[in-house]
């Protein structure tokens, strides 16, 4: 809770949350706002928006509803970014304190490892993944964590070493804790907060590569999605360039929200961590 009080005395923290409590709200209602699947055929098809109080926002090429299609890729985008970022996160943190705090062989054979996933694009890595497994949801959120997970996995590591010098770790080894306790009672909790900062990096390059996946047809058919809508506009842009500019915008906004988040949490940590010294 105080985190969160100093996000929101943040200009940045503040609109960024607003924005993305509001995609929340409106993605958790969109069964409700946009009852029925929104791949179905439910008119004719190009229906200019704002012309039909039954499609708000108009039809694509199909005759699906643009304003259903909207509020069901948010759902999308959002779940497939915290998801991969959640993933990514999570492996990050265990590789890169095993790495600091074990040192030696165990930190060479992880780090090179990093090192490795690092060599590639994320992107491309992706990509690759999901052309070899195949499209579905979660075939996606893996991929995009494979391609994540190695700058929080080094950034974890460089906390680690830093802190496993300091003296309250020293004074848990006298007391005779078990290695394993340290690290997570005693180091982890102090190297974290550099390491959320960088989750909403993650989530805003997470949600922008599930777009370009769908863009390219390997996201999940069975999901509407902003890439997809996009990718469908594409076809029609001359004639119907809403259809391209909707999700897009959407898109962009929700990215924002999130990078404003993350300037917010990095000014909120660092905050913290003045109030405290």
């Amino acid at each position: 809770m105080r985190l969160a009080r100093r996000l929101m005395v943040t200009p940045e923290g503040a609109i960024g949350l607003v924005l993305l409590i509001l995609l929340a709200a409106v993605a958790s209602l969109a069964p409700v706002l946009a009852p029925g699947d929104p791949l179905r055929i439910a008119g004719r098809a190009l229906i200019t928006p704002f012309t039909d109080p039954a499609f708000p926002l108009g039809t694509d090429r199909l005759g699906r509803d643009v304003f259903s299609g909207l509020l069901h890729g948010a759902r999308t985008s959002l779940a497939v970014g915290l998801a991969a970022a959640a993933a990514s996160l999570v492996l990050g943190l265990c590789i890169g304190l095993a790495a600091g705090f074990a040192g030696g062989l165990v930190d060479e054979a992880l780090m090179r490892v990093v090192d490795a996933f690092q060599i590639v694009p994320g992107f491309l890595l992706a990509l690759a993944f999901v052309s070899v497994m195949g499209a579905s949801m979660p075939i996606v959120i893996l991929a995009i964590a494979l391609g994540a997970w190695a700058d929080p996995a080094r950034l974890t590591r460089a906390q680690v070493l830093s802190a496993r010098e300091q003296d309250y770790v020293a004074s848990a080894r006298v007391i005779g804790m078990h290695p394993v306790e340290i690290a997570l009672k005693e180091i982890l909790p102090n190297v974290l907060p550099p390491v959320l900062a960088l989750s909403a990096v993650i989530v805003a390059a997470a949600i922008l590569t599930e777009a370009a996946l769908s863009f390219l047809g390997l996201g999940d058919p069975n999901r509407v999605t902003w890439g997809s809508m996009i990718a469908e506009g594409r076809n029609v842009l001359r004639s119907s360039p809403w259809l391209s500019i909707i999700p897009g915008f959407a898109l962009v906004v929700t990215v924002i929200a999130v990078y404003l988040v993350g300037e917010g949490l990095d000014k909120a940590l660092n905050g913290r961590k003045v109030g405290t010294s």
